[in-house]
């Protein structure tokens, strides 16, 4: 019998379009994995077996079965996202629990397209931090359960990279969808401003945040792509020659990246260069503000996203980072010094079409109870790991993660691709020959 947890999207859409599996089948076994897996990874903060179900019928009964893109494949909506029927609790107790009356449009979208939306994915509270854990439940690398998926996707990366569904939905306003995929060794992609319908918060942490799908190969992230943007994402014929700047080192002065990750950046310039790309060391001109400027729009977004909130319900980290925040929140919405920022950064991406960086400084934090700590040790965790991330979601430019190379625990590596405005098929290019010339493993061994 065929097994179809584990297997790709595209690979399930096709044989669901063929009418090979039905909607149900395929569905059930992702749900029945679920439930064997999930108390060991907790990426799920609520399942929704039987609405499932009853979607995947639907969606059998469909006349448009044959065209679907996304014909009876299980997904997983990170829980900042309204799914119709259900409440948005984006970590918190502080929230209302109310259930949203219509999904928000990328649910929307995924579900014409013949998706099936099988759960809500746990979040860190208000979606602040690159662990996910709180309230709610703890999200664990499935590779390594001593650490976390990261965050704030990690419910949905660590989902993907169980085999508990394809591929899910989830955003990225300081890292949140490139930190858990690099993690996790799944593939991912920030999406520059405007390319996918946004709707995160209260103002998308001032334009900073856009949505985007976790998956475990170039095709499926372009297939769920296509879908979400309503624009065609595929692999071209022959690839274009690049001109590729790599860089070894952190934006943050003080903050050191570990060895596993410069090794992977090195290799995976090697197999670039081996493809026939123009590959040289070149470091972006970062200026010495970036990392004040990162904590202020961070800690900015989460004071607006707190705004009418009990205080009394959040975790004191939240508190403290809504807190901290709101002294900027006038400076941070004038836009200009991300507007300064651009204008620094655009000559480099003039003389190169690419930046090639480590994806993360370091291995994530233990999967421990961080919503219980303190809010320095907290900030200090997350920069040290992930200063990589932050600089283009001030510049809104796309950015993506790629697995390449293993950590010594045996965990996954990875890479980070940035390009200037509208270059995300160029990035999606790179990373289908990263993929095609250096494979990785697509999921976790947890069986």
């Amino acid at each position: 019998m065929t097994s179809w947890a584990g297997r790709t999207a595209a690979e399930i859409a096709a044989a669901v379009r063929e009418k090979r599996v039905t909607p149900r089948e395929v569905v059930a076994e992702h749900l029945a994995r679920i439930e064997r897996l999930d108390g060991r990874v907790g990426a799920f903060r609520k399942v929704l077996a039987d609405s499932a179900l009853t979607a995947a019928d639907e969606v059998a009964d469909r006349s448009d079965l044959a065209e679907l893109p996304l014909a009876g494949v299980p997904v997983a909506v990170k829980d900042n996202l309204a799914v119709r029927g259900e409440s948005t609790l984006v970590g918190s107790v502080a929230t209302p629990d109310a259930p949203a009356e219509e999904d928000h449009v990328t649910v929307a979208r995924l579900r014409a397209a013949g998706a099936v939306v099988v759960g809500l994915t746990n979040v860190p509270e208000l979606c602040i931090f690159g662990t996910t854990e709180g309230v709610h439940g703890t999200s664990r690398n499935p590779w390594d359960t001593t650490r976390t998926a990261g965050g704030s996707s990690g419910g949905s990366a660590a989902a993907v990279a169980a085999g508990m569904v394809p591929v899910a939905l989830g955003n990225d306003g300081m890292g949140s969808l490139r930190i858990p995929a690099a993690n996790c060794g799944l593939v991912t992609l920030k999406p520059g401003h405007g390319v996918i319908p946004a709707g995160i918060g209260n103002g998308d942490w001032f334009g900073m945040s856009e949505n985007g799908p976790l998956a475990t190969t170039v095709e499926d992230l372009c297939l769920v792509l296509s879908v979400l943007a309503d624009e065609r994402f595929a692999a071209r014929g022959e690839p274009a020659t690049r001109r590729i700047a790599v860089s070894l080192r952190s934006p943050l002065a003080g903050v050191a990246v570990t060895k596993p990750y410069t090794t992977a950046v090195r290799e995976a310039a090697a197999v670039l260069a081996g493809a026939g790309h123009r590959v040289r060391r070149a470091e972006p001109p970062y200026p010495l503000s970036l990392g004040v400027t990162a904590l202020q729009h961070w800690t900015a977004g989460t004071a607006v996203d707190a705004e009418g909130l009990d205080p009394a319900r959040l975790t004191r980290r939240t508190r403290v980072h809504a807190a901290v925040g709101r002294r900027f929140v006038r400076t941070v919405r004038t836009g200009d010094r991300r507007e300064r920022l651009r204008r620094r950064l655009t000559p480099f991406f003039t003389e190169h079409d690419v930046l090639l960086t480590p994806a993360l400084a370091r291995r994530s934090p233990r999967s421990v109870p961080w919503h219980e700590r303190g809010w320095l040790p907290n900030v200090l965790a997350n920069t040290n790991y992930s200063p990589l991330t932050p600089p283009w979601n001030l510049t809104g430019w796309p950015a993506m993660s790629v697995p390449f190379g293993t950590l010594p625990s045996g965990a996954p590596c990875a890479v980070q691709l940035v390009g200037r405005p509208g270059t995300e098929a160029d990035l999606l290019e790179l990373a289908g020959q990263l993929e095609k010339l250096h494979p990785w493993q697509r999921t976790a061994p947890l069986d």
